[in-house]
């Protein structure tokens, strides 16, 4: 009898880690914070069982369109402003044709709650990756509950739908503490999206904590809601630096709404971070180049995406994930933008 080939769950079982995390390791995806010990376990194990990633995809079982859902719950403009949203997609795409799948976008504006339904039923599709999942999605529960194969990118608290993410209430935090740690004390924040987006509502939750746990009062007049766009950052800078009495400090949940915050402040005559210290959020590739170069929180967005078409496809052949939800490292990067000297 021939000797039975191993598997991604042989390594990480002699590893000790995630199936997740060897696929991390032998794919080298970039931007995953694996610590040097784990990686050598992982190849280490990966050599006693002689096993090598599949990279011509595997065979099908037949009836599969190899073809996954990517939806977005946002508008056209909102898709196209996002700049992490690109990196996301090529771990999507790449991790997935390893498999032989390919992906399908499909932008669903946050009001149709039929978009889901129309994608399986007219693109056949086999499974979805849903990025930016809202608290009243009901659909997507629904359809969970009836078995078909769905990702988030985000967590919906409350349901048992698998997901990766970060610790967006900690990474928050992280940035709130470190405006504090500068000095700051009157800090206001620009979410990155209606606080209906349950990312939204973890970002602002890590604001609150940190301000909470600093013995910090919250002030309701220095909160409003960013929408994805620079103009959104841009318009809620504006009306933040028109109260009476204006932040030191804004926290915005998101780098491509905080580059509309950047100019507002510009235009209004005020200095970055002498009048007013900003930090962002998912460290998108123009964050290093603002002027002044933007603080912000490394979101892993290859990694991210990676993660959610490896596990998807897992979820598609019924091979099993193991924990339900993966929670990727984020750090925080300190530019100019937060930090007078």
């Amino acid at each position: 009898m021939p000797k039975r080939r191993s598997t991604s769950f042989d390594v990480a079982r002699l590893a000790g880690v995630s199936r997740t995390t060897v696929s991390f390791v032998l794919n080298n995806v970039p931007g995953v914070n694996i610590s040097e010990s784990t990686r050598q376990r992982v190849l280490e194990a990966a050599r006693q069982l002689n096993y090598h990633p599949n990279s011509m995809g595997r065979k099908l079982v037949s009836g599969r369109s190899s073809t996954l859902g990517l939806v977005l719950r946002q508008s056209p403009e909102q898709v196209f402003a996002d700049a992490a949203l690109l990196r996301v997609m090529l771990g999507i795409e790449h991790a997935v044709a390893q498999q032989g799948f390919h992906v399908l976008l499909k932008p669903v504006p946050p009001d149709d709650n039929s978009g889901y339904l129309r994608l399986i039923e007219e693109n056949h599709v086999d499974g979805i990756i849903l990025s930016g999942p809202r608290q009243d999605d009901h659909e997507i529960v629904a359809l969970h509950r009836q078995g078909v194969p769905i990702m988030l990118m985000g967590q919906l608290p409350g349901s048992e739908i698998p997901f990766v993410d970060i610790d967006t209430i900690a990474s928050s935090a992280m940035a709130v503490r470190h405006l504090l740690e500068q000095g700051y004390r009157q800090i206001a924040m620009i979410t990155n999206a209606s606080l209906t987006y349950t990312s939204a509502q973890q970002r602002y939750a890590g604001f609150r904590q940190a301000l909470d746990d600093a013995g910090i009062e919250f002030r309701e007049e220095w909160l409003r809601e960013g929408s994805y766009t620079p103009a959104s950052g841009f318009e809620a800078m504006a009306d933040l630096l028109r109260q009476p009495q204006r932040p030191r400090a804004v926290f915005v949940a998101s780098d491509v709404v905080a580059l509309g915050a950047l100019q507002a402040v510009k235009q209004a005559g005020l200095r970055i971070p002498e009048d007013i210290a900003i930090v962002g959020f998912d460290d998108i590739p123009f964050a290093a180049y603002c002027d002044p170069p933007l603080t912000t929180v490394h979101l892993p967005a290859y990694g991210l995406g990676w993660a959610a078409g490896e596990r998807l496809v897992r979820l598609v052949l019924n091979e099993g994930l193991g924990e339900t939800g993966l929670l990727l490292d984020a750090e925080l990067v300190v530019r100019k933008s937060s930090i007078c000297q």
